[in-house]
């Protein structure tokens, strides 16, 4: 098997790892912490010169026609920069339109492989205590729109956005155009810099074509969940490279506190839970990309995202000691990330939890006994 990526994926990885950290160097982001600027404009809009805005919207779009794997690098890379522009939500939303054939009649797909609209999504609504807020009635021909969308990304930015609504008992993909008067938005801005607005809509009327079918919930969840993962990923790596840096230099008793046996064991742990979310980020991303069903994948990487983020950002910030929350420092940046990343994805209690219904409702109990065995070794 061979594990190597292409020439072209390589190329992919560098200029995005080239991209985010020139733009998101340490004094720019000390400068965008007190910005107020709802996401790095000028960073996306190099993100739409080089196409890496479009990488997974299907060719006959506009867009790249390629696959998670490429959108995966770049993610990753984002995460090390931590840099805030809309790049995963954006294209997955327009290539599940594409996927889904959702009756483009306002042109969003195109317009979102161009840069002429911001799109986003949200699905918080299928990991949150509160369930889904945003109900779908019949109505005629169509659906009636009633409830709430809590802290969609860019809600203010975006000019449209998937979102999860409860309609006939079952979850589905609503397109909602953002510009409609019965859509009102609450601004806010996440922990970690992401800029959010609550939607509340009420009485709004939809034709029949706004909801997605009922595939499309799990479709775009699975890719959302390796999304967040490369990010986590990305964030985790350059989290533990600076720490390892930092205590390689900290003197403490005339000894690099790298040299303490228990500063080594933590940084140990911290390695060990990279290693363990990237081979199961792609995994998942080989599923997908293999046009493979990845129910249980997706819910372990979620699982050990949120895993890794924990436990990686508590023992980068325990080893960096008083420095760590001097907030002129970088450090406290990539646990906010992690923190943030977290809350998108529901929580390691509710991954957990969803992955327990699963193995209790499917009786392949490992990741390969849906393969052929030549696929499985």
């Amino acid at each position: 098997m061979d594990f190597e990526l292409s020439e072209d994926q390589r190329a992919i990885a560098q200029m995005a790892d080239s991209l985010f950290v020139d733009h998101c160097h340490d004094d720019y982001m000390r400068q965008w912490d007190v910005s107020g600027e709802p996401m790095m404009a000028p960073l996306w809009a190099l993100c739409i010169e080089t196409g890496l805005h479009a990488l997974a919207i299907p060719e006959e779009h506009g867009g790249s026609g390629l696959g998670m794997t490429e959108l995966m690098l770049v993610l990753q890379a984002q995460g090390k920069a931590l840099a805030q522009v809309p790049l995963w939500r954006h294209q997955l939303a327009a290539a599940t339109l594409a996927q889904f054939d959702a009756g483009d009649t306002s042109g969003w797909i195109g317009r979102a492989a161009s840069g002429a609209a911001l799109l986003s999504v949200s699905l918080d609504g299928l990991n949150s205590a509160l369930g889904i807020e945003l109900q779908a009635q019949p109505s005629g021909d169509g659906w009636l729109i009633s409830g709430r969308v809590a802290a969609l990304a860019l809600g203010d930015q975006a000019q449209a956005a998937l979102v999860v609504v409860q309609a006939e008992g079952q979850p589905r993909l609503l397109l909602l155009d953002l510009s409609l008067p019965q859509v009102q938005r609450v601004s806010a801005v996440l922990t970690h810099g992401e800029a959010v607005a609550d939607l509340h809509i009420q009485g709004l009327a939809v034709n029949a074509e706004a909801l997605l079918p009922t595939a499309a919930v799990a479709w775009l969840e699975v890719r959302s969940v390796a999304a967040l993962a490369a990010l986590q990923l990305g964030v985790s790596e350059e989290q533990v490279r600076r720490t390892v840096a930092y205590v390689s230099e900290r003197q403490q008793f005339e000894r690099a506190i790298g040299s303490f046996q228990a500063v080594q064991m933590s940084m140990a742990d911290t390695h060990i839970a990279v290693e363990a979310l990237r081979t199961t980020l792609w995994q998942l991303v080989y599923r997908v990309d293999a046009g493979l069903a990845a129910p249980c994948e997706a819910l372990a990487t979620a699982w050990l995202t949120c895993e890794a983020g924990h436990r990686i950002g508590h023992v980068a910030q325990h080893v960096h000691g008083g420095i760590g929350v001097d907030l002129t420092y970088p450090i406290h940046r990539f646990l906010y990330w992690s923190r943030g990343l977290t809350v998108a994805l529901g929580g390691s209690a509710a991954n957990l939890e969803r992955l327990g219904d699963w193995l209790n409702d499917n009786d392949k109990l490992g990741w390969k006994y849906d393969l052929e065995e030549h696929q499985a070794l």
